[in-house]
């Protein structure tokens, strides 16, 4: 499968503008030859979460959706986005006044159809803006079939715990699609962290960032797709940038079989080191697997 991933700068809160850059990005993808295009975190609201919470038409959201599985549809492209979710039952942040449930960071994949087969809700919030703007996720990364690749999402943060890319993995997941809003001065987590992760799980790893300044923030770029054995299929620099690398099950299973890191764990041992640890300490575990 030929994935394409989109490194770009979004305009804070100006859909249109967005949209159009997603378009474009989808359009080219497509003309590659690209099956699917992942586009970064939050990208067609652009990345301000305190603005986003404030300032943002939540009742526009749903539109928003139709219209990126439109930009799917009419490109033949299947699309990974990021937009805020309602977190029914949450507490804390709120988009446009609905503070009675909360918000989730959410990603979504739609096939080439513009048919909704997955979504994740983030579930480790990055910094004091996040955590006021929106709910902290609870529920585990599904894993579906997707153009014969079993496929997982997770968002920013997320990858940068262990746990999370495993919980994928012990799923059956041979890609991972992450779209991101890393800030520049943490170029380890693309450099190091991606391929580490890609390489300890042994899975494809695609990661989507924004490019340039959007409000406060300003974004380091550096997009990655890495490889099941931790090597580096595309990457980025700090500017706009449409990467492709192809991805697929046979690398993966050729990784796991050579050094079979998932079935040899033991869960159970580290449940009891965890448990050992809590009494020594007095301090409670983790939970970690």
């Amino acid at each position: 499968m030929l994935l394409s991933v989109l490194q770009a700068n979004a305009v804070v809160l100006d859909v249109e503008a967005n949209l159009r850059t997603i378009e474009d990005a989808a359009k080219r993808a497509a003309d590659a030859g690209a099956h699917l295009l992942l586009t970064p975190e939050l990208f067609p609201v652009g990345y301000a979460p305190l603005r986003v919470r404030d300032e943002l038409d939540a009742a526009g959201i749903p539109a928003i959706r139709e219209r990126l599985a439109g930009i799917a549809r009419r490109n033949g492209i299947a699309l990974v986005y990021s937009l805020p979710a309602e977190a029914a039952g949450g507490s804390g942040g709120d988009v446009g006044g609905a503070s009675t449930h909360g918000w989730h960071i959410s990603a979504t994949l739609v096939d080439a159809a513009g048919t909704e087969i997955l979504r994740y809700n983030k579930v480790h919030l990055f910094g004091d803006e996040e955590r006021k703007a929106f709910v902290a996720a609870a529920e585990p990364p599904a894993v579906v079939d997707f153009n014969g690749v079993r496929t997982s999402l997770l968002i920013c943060y997320d990858i940068e715990f262990p746990e999370a890319s495993r919980a994928a993995a012990g799923r059956g997941a041979e890609l991972l699609l992450v779209p991101t809003a890393l800030s520049a001065g943490y170029e380890a987590v693309p450099q190091v962290l991606i391929r580490a992760r890609a390489l300890e799980s042994q899975l494809n790893v695609a990661y989507a960032n924004h490019c340039g300044s959007e409000d406060a923030y300003t974004f380091g770029g550096g997009s990655v797709v890495a490889g099941p054995n931790g090597g580096l299929l595309a990457e980025a620099g700090d500017a706009p940038a449409l990467l492709f690398a192809e991805v697929g099950p046979d690398a993966v299973r050729a990784a796991r079989n050579d050094v079979p890191y998932l079935r040899e764990r033991r869960p159970d041992l580290y449940r009891e080191w965890e448990a050992g640890l809590a009494a020594e300490t007095g301090q409670p575990g983790d939970g970690r697997p």
